[in-house]
């Protein structure tokens, strides 16, 4: 299994101005890079008989000039340029295979990062080793014991970070589920997590917090001059204040995705449409800041890492217009309506723990190996798999 670790870097002043400079100069490569790959594309179409880019050759192309065009590169590791060509060529890779759009140029601030190769670095417990650097402190050792791939070197505001790809011997590093049974997990504005345990979890919603704040240094950046001391110290200080805002959602959605995985080994979550729903202009800030996709990631690869499954509810299951006492289904439920009570059997449900509940039972029959579907093992290929409509056909005969 791979697996990310990221762990904060402690540079001095002059590690941290090399660490800028490395970034730098792989931001230049790629940029150089893919400037060069969009030329000599336009240049086979129009003679068939000339060469296609690909990274191979402009790397070989790039260690050609460097040294006479661009000589300030060789003062930081080799591997920064030339990672940096290899990864714009995996982007055009998925580009071509459809997974994702057409790589963009780099920005300085933004996209501040440099790769290195698992030979070009060596790690000491709390320390790493970069080339032309030396040791570099990091504020914890690396958790997750197998081959070390690569390192990656970001940086997010004002600090730096260095993230390890490991290839791990073990499917499942971490222990296994406690097993607690299956728990549906309806997903909110108002609460960020409802559990099918009655238990609710509201969320930090940083954004609305520091609504204000970010609104004053947003004010300030923008009365700045362009290219003063003053703008650069302003933007300094929204950056921090946007990460800070990252850092606290980041936190709660994991505290609340390893305290599930580690409780439950099937977990029924709902697919929401997200894209959708942001249109609505008056729940699109509190939606977002939420993060509901970032959550269902956690979920799903820390599930597989754990041994459990995340079952996915189609779209249009109805989990809140359904009693989950004897399967009625109501006609419509406004969002406004927060209670209801089954016109059938007088059951009283709150919107969020009976559509929970919901949930978990699609989840639990999902799971059921009489029906011919994939056993609930505890070795699985996948952390996520969709509800079939045949088990939610058995679903709504199991209530009724």
């Amino acid at each position: 299994m791979l697996i990310a670790h990221q762990i904060a870097l402690d540079p001095n002043n002059a590690q941290a101005t090399y660490l800028a400079r490395a970034a730098g100069v792989a931001r230049f490569a790629y940029n150089w890079a893919l400037a060069e790959w969009q030329r000599q594309y336009e240049a086979h179409k129009l003679d068939p008989t000339l060469p296609q880019p690909s990274q191979a050759a402009l790397r070989r192309q790039l260690n050609a000039v460097k040294r006479e065009q661009f000589p300030w590169m060789l003062e930081v590791t080799k591997n920064a340029p030339q990672m940096a060509i290899i990864q714009l060529g995996l982007a055009f890779q998925n580009f071509f295979a459809g997974h994702a759009k057409y790589p963009q140029f780099r920005q300085k601030g933004r996209h501040d990062r440099f790769s290195l190769s698992n030979d070009q670095f060596s790690l000491d417990g709390s320390r790493i080793r970069i080339p032309n650097l030396g040791w570099v402190r990091m504020r914890e050792t690396l958790r997750f014991a197998g081959k070390i791939l690569s390192a990656t070197v970001s940086r997010v505001a004002d600090r730096w970070y260095v993230s390890f790809a490991v290839d791990t011997q073990d499917d499942s590093p971490l222990p296994q589920a406690e097993n607690q049974g299956a728990v549906g997990v309806d997903l909110g504005v108002k609460a960020l997590a409802t559990l099918s345990t009655g238990e609710t979890i509201p969320g930090p919603k940083p954004h609305q917090a520091l609504l204000d704040r970010l609104r004053r240094l947003s004010r300030s950046l923008s009365r700045k001059h362009k290219g003063s001391a003053n703008r650069k110290k302003a933007r300094a200080r929204l950056a921090k204040l946007h990460a800070r805002i990252a850092n606290i959602r980041s936190n709660a959605l994991h505290k609340l995705t390893t305290d599930l995985t580690r409780r439950f080994h099937t977990i029924g979550i709902e697919d929401l449409n997200l894209r959708g729903m942001v249109k609505n202009r008056r729940l699109a800030r509190s939606i977002t800041d939420m993060g509901f996709f970032e959550l269902r990631r956690q979920l799903e690869y820390k599930a597989v890492m754990r041994g459990g499954q995340v079952v996915v509810a189609d779209r249009w299951h109805p989990s809140s217009k359904t009693c989950s006492v004897c399967g009625h289904r109501l006609d419509k439920l406004p969002l406004s309506v927060r209670e209801w009570t089954c016109p059938q059997c007088g059951a009283n449900h709150d919107r969020d723990v009976n559509a929970a509940i919901n949930l978990r039972n699609l989840a639990v029959s999902s799971t059921v190996t009489a029906c011919g579907e994939e056993g609930s093992g505890r070795r699985r290929k996948t952390g996520a798999k969709p509800a079939s409509a045949k088990q939610e056909v058995s679903f709504v005969h199991v209530c009724t």
